[in-house]
């Protein structure tokens, strides 16, 4: 039976390759990927083994501990990313526990993520090259360590079973876990430089969490290195205890929850008057500004736009303002004018089953268009005005404010125009209503790619005149530029965003039937 789950794990990723090319493209580029790390980081671990062994088992067991705790709190945050064997589709089948739990831990190796765990953690042998024996020990230690860490992986996720089923868990996981994602850069640099100044007390805490479940079997062939055979027995016995502890616990776990399966819970509350719709004026534009602007504010696939606009100045003050120079902050409104704008380019995509209200109705593409921008602007626009001025006001570069202004606005209407174009044209699979937002669905991950990127790409360059006339007012310091950078971003900006809007409206009018269709071929 256990075999027989490898292999209807295997027969569900080839099933999925067959129905989109596209997923196969995004398999291979994440296992090149993959693979290109592994590569990096097998050399460091072969340079590694020539070092001293407190430093080698010091890095070691820090870098055990650090991706097992990974595995065990990321993918309750990402509940729902992959529901490949969910345990839950198992709940009609008479499969003993053991044979069950070992099936579903042995297939979590069968991916990108598992597979390149493996490898890594079988990888840390070559650390400890200079002794063929202690070489066996590490690859064995380290397999151990990867087959722990998945087991703890699915014993969180199974454990949190009840909490992720509630709606608002996963919404608030979602934001705990992009928010880190989005300042991954900072982050890192912060803490490399505390590493730097705590370099002393790395040993002591790679010694106590060599006996922690973290990070004890990393900590085994440091052990034998050292001639210590009895505490290297000993850890490894406690390892393998940590290890049964965790298996039997998640099937404890896995058992309950498919004998009581959690309902799913959304949550409720009454709602009364009109909403959003009060906002908008009763035309069809109107109607669909107001859905919208619902979306907005309720589907949490829109508000990691809505989470990135706060996180934009920190992440630019961090980066660049360490050394006293916050000039880079002026410049926040139009990063914040361009990802906003992009924001309402899968539209389409994410409206999913409602988008045939928009086909039935006989809804003109100008008005799907307009009321799609209107909703997006209705904060938008107030938030790249502030971003634009507080920032000049505070640093006291008022003379700058006209350009900024240009860029912002210019970037504005090009970035809303080449994305009503886009989504009249270009569809690709997201999450659906009620997924995880960062779940990739099959086939979406190389197509998304090239879309965004030709996106992103062709707002660019329609916003050239802007920032070539704003170079020339940096270089020759004459005010008259940073005006014409504004009447250029307001009149080329507003040029650009009605013929998006027509154009957008015309492929919208005669590809209707495509784009429902897409909408659930997508799904």
């Amino acid at each position: 039976m256990v075999a027989h789950l490898l292999k209807l794990k295997l027969a569900l990723l080839r099933n999925g390759f067959r129905r989109s090319p596209w997923q196969l493209v995004g398999v291979i580029i994440g296992g090149l990927y993959g693979l290109g790390i592994a590569v990096l980081l097998f050399i460091g671990m072969f340079f590694l083994g020539g070092e001293d062994t407190g430093l080698v088992a010091t890095a070691l067991v820090l870098a055990v501990s650090l991706v097992t705790l990974g595995w065990a709190v990321i993918p309750v945050l990402l509940a729902g990313v992959d529901l490949t064997l969910d345990p839950a589709r198992f709940t009609s089948f008479t499969i003993p526990p053991r044979t069950l739990a070992t099936g579903l831990l042995l297939s979590g190796f069968i991916g990108v993520p598992g597979l390149v765990t493996l490898l890594l953690f079988a990888g840390q042998g070559l650390a400890w090259r200079s002794n063929p024996g202690l070489v066996v020990i590490g690859v064995l230690c380290g397999v151990l360590a990867a087959v722990f860490a998945l087991a703890l992986s699915r014993l969180t996720v199974t454990a949190a079973t009840a909490l992720t089923s509630n709606r608002r868990f996963r919404e608030l996981g979602m934001i705990i876990l992009f928010i880190p994602l989005i300042l991954l850069g900072p982050i890192i640099q912060t803490a490399m430089s505390g590493i730097e100044n705590g370099l002393s007390w790395l040993p002591q805490v790679s010694a106590i969490l060599g006996w922690t479940p973290l990070g004890s079997f990393a900590a085994v062939p440091a052990d034998v290195a050292v001639g210590a055979w009895g505490t290297a027995a000993l850890r490894l016995l406690l390892s393998l205890a940590y290890l049964a502890v965790v298996v039997w616990a998640w099937q404890v776990a896995l058992m309950r929850a498919l004998e009581t399966p959690p309902q799913q819970s959304g949550g409720t509350r009454d709602v009364a008057g009109l909403g959003t719709f009060r906002l908008f004026p009763a035309t069809p534009w109107g109607a669909v500004a107001a859905r919208c602007l619902t979306y907005w504010f309720k589907d949490p696939r829109y508000a990691m736009s809505i989470i990135m606009v706060p996180l934009i100045p920190v992440f630019i003050w961090v980066m660049f303002g360490r050394d006293g120079d916050f000039t880079p902050m002026l410049f926040i409104a139009p990063i914040i004018a361009v990802l906003m704008a992009f924001s309402i380019s899968a539209d389409v995509s994410y409206d999913n089953t409602a988008f045939s209200l928009h086909v039935l109705t006989g809804l003109r593409g100008i008005d799907d268009r307009i009321g799609r921008v209107a909703a997006c602007a209705v904060f938008t626009v107030p938030t790249v005005l502030v971003a634009a001025i507080l920032p000049a006001v505070l640093m006291d570069e008022l003379a700058m404010l006209p350009s900024i202004l240009g860029l912002s606005l210019g970037a504005l209407g090009a970035g809303w125009a080449v994305s009503s174009i886009s989504s009249a044209r270009y569809t690709y699979a997201v999450p659906l209503p009620g997924d995880n937002p960062m779940k990739t669905p099959p086939g979406a991950g190389a197509r998304m790619a090239v879309t965004q990127l030709a996106t992103f790409g062709t707002t660019a360059a329609l916003v050239l005149p802007e920032i070539v006339l704003h170079i020339v007012y940096l270089v020759t310091g004459r005010e008259v530029f940073a005006w014409l950078v504004l009447a250029t971003g307001v009149v080329l900006g507003s040029v650009l965003l009605l013929l998006g809007l027509r154009i957008g409206g015309r492929w919208f009018d005669s590809r209707a039937p495509e784009l429902l269709q897409a909408t659930v071929v997508n799904r």
